[in-house]
């Protein structure tokens, strides 16, 4: 009866095993037989045959060059022949639902020992379901969809269907009423925006940026002007399909010639002559999830000024894929509206008062930019800990902790930003947050994307070729970088939201304060 024990090999036996043709070596006390792989080995053969790797404990090399799961690749686990006698492997990769131990990896809160004014245990239990789903129902759909371009996967949608997740996505509300949350964890009453912001964060960590704007991201910024502003009728046929993952729906807001100038867009819509339809004419240009939407919220110069309508996709609406630096996974569209007929009970608000519309969904929107911000440039300081250079780590270099003491400082100062803004969304009234936050959520998303853009520069440095190379150990330094403009620009341009928000600061100066 064959046993299911590895194979115990001594050291000695491996060391004889140092030639071209037989050819072992030894990772975190597993024996790997090379020998017929050596001729696929990416980094030629020379490599192999080094006199300290060839029969050796090849274990510090190679995880100066390689990540942890190129182990757990089905072709590289087949060349693994067994154990070196009375050892055991002691190096893990990413274990579903666990924090990571690297300092300043995870956010104070969830650090050992940390105290935190804003969680309860709700939380933390919340916290430890929601990473464990990601990490083994999403990361391997994101790697996969950014590897193929395209669209997060049906069954990764089902799944958070079936946990009310695109609900909670949309923070907390009457649309949570009746919902069984995470299997029950938390109550539609509890749910708060510390929820909310756990859940974004562990996206941001477990996903890739493309494939996050592409698992839904349409719908976090499409659908609250649909939530709030809709007719019963309305919300009462569009939300539940959405929140369901059975349509999808998008915000059509900028133009070619119109970004951040929400007054200056360019599509039309005017009534029929009975008054009973709108007829849309014109385009949108950067629309997330637009190539696979069934539904736009679209912003519309009117005879009254600017309003926003649900569209529908159907006659006269065509939507073109629109080829970014970052995955097609994200479904970026180029949108034209040819005559277009939409019911007038579409509109979203007041006719003219699409303004009011889009600025009160501004706020959420930035914030959750600002959430996955936060915890994606604290990704890239974990990232480094592992490379080696010199025959030392890289850290033993004075002039990368420097690098590492600014991408420390960054995430910190950002992620304790965000919290102090959130409390605020907790204790204050949807009315309060739209006076007293917008301009304090503006300045922050500006400043956590700039950081971003530091930390995502410092990181190429460290990394050097590797940082710009989308394969290895640097491929996540790769993407970051690749990908922060889009935050950078996304939910306003960083130069118009830092003005946006000492603008609110100014209009609240007191006329009789002087120095």
């Amino acid at each position: 009866m064959a046993s299911n024990q590895p194979r115990q090999i001594p050291r000695e036996e491996v060391g004889r095993h140092n030639q071209p043709d037989d050819l072992w070596i030894i990772i975190d006390s597993a024996v790997y037989d090379l020998s017929k792989f050596k001729a696929l080995h990416p980094g030629g053969l020379s490599v192999l045959l080094d006199p300290e790797i060839a029969g050796q404990d090849a274990t510090e090399a190679f995880f100066s060059l390689h990540r942890y799961e190129v182990l757990e690749k089905p072709q590289y686990q087949r060349l693994r022949i067994g154990l070196v006698a009375g050892e055991k492997p002691h190096i893990h990769g990413r274990v579903a639902g666990q924090l990571s131990k690297i300092p300043y990896a995870e956010p104070t809160w969830l650090a050992d020992g940390y105290l935190s004014p804003y969680y309860s245990d709700g939380h933390r239990k919340f916290q430890k379901a929601i990473r464990k789903f990601f990490d083994e129902e999403v990361y391997r759909d994101a790697v996969d969809r950014e590897a193929d371009g395209k669209r997060p996967s049906q069954s990764v949608i089902d799944k958070m269907t079936a946990l009310n997740m695109h609900a909670m996505r949309m923070g907390p509300g009457k649309h949570l009423q009746g919902r069984v949350l995470m299997n029950g964890l938390v109550t539609p009453e509890e749910f708060d925006y510390f929820h909310e912001l756990i859940i974004t964060q562990e996206f941001a960590r477990s996903s890739l940026r493309g494939y996050g704007d592409g698992l839904l991201g349409g719908k976090v910024i499409g659908l609250p002007p649909v939530l709030n502003f809709g007719s019963e009728e309305l919300k009462a046929k569009v939300v539940p399909e959405v929140l369901e993952g059975k349509k999808f729906i998008c915000l059509a807001i900028s133009e070619a010639h119109a970004g951040s100038d929400v007054m200056g867009l360019q599509t039309t819509a005017v009534k029929s002559e009975d008054g009973k339809e709108w007829i849309i004419n014109g385009s949108k240009k950067w629309i997330t999830n637009g190539t696979f939407a069934d539904y736009f919220t679209v912003g519309c110069k009117t005879e009254d000024g600017f309003t926003v309508i649900l569209v529908e996709r159907g006659p006269g609406v065509e939507t073109k894929q629109i080829k970014t630096s970052y995955s097609t996974t994200a479904g970026t569209a180029y949108i034209t509206f040819d005559n277009v007929r939409v019911p007038v009970g579409n509109t979203l608000g007041e006719e003219g008062g699409g303004i009011f519309v889009i600025l009160s969904n501004f706020n959420h929107e930035r914030w959750v930019m600002c959430c996955a911000s936060a915890r994606s440039q604290r990704s890239v300081s974990e990232w480094i800990s592992q490379r080696k250079v010199f025959g030392k780590p890289l850290h033993s270099q004075a002039v990368i902790r420097a690098k590492l003491a600014g991408m420390i400082s960054r995430a910190e100062s950002v992620q304790n930003w965000l919290e102090n803004i959130t409390y605020q969304m907790c204790n204050m009234s949807y009315r309060q947050q739209a006076g007293k936050l917008a301009g304090q959520i503006a300045l922050l998303k500006s400043y956590s994307t700039s950081c971003g853009q530091d930390t995502a520069r410092d990181a190429v440095q460290v990394f050097g070729g590797r940082g710009i190379t989308q394969s290895g150990m640097g491929k996540y330094i790769e993407h970051y970088n690749r990908t922060i403009a889009f935050d950078a620009l996304l939910g306003g341009a960083e130069d118009v939201l830092a003005d946006l928000g000492v603008r609110q600061a100014l209009r609240g100066m007191p006329k009789d304060a002087r120095l």
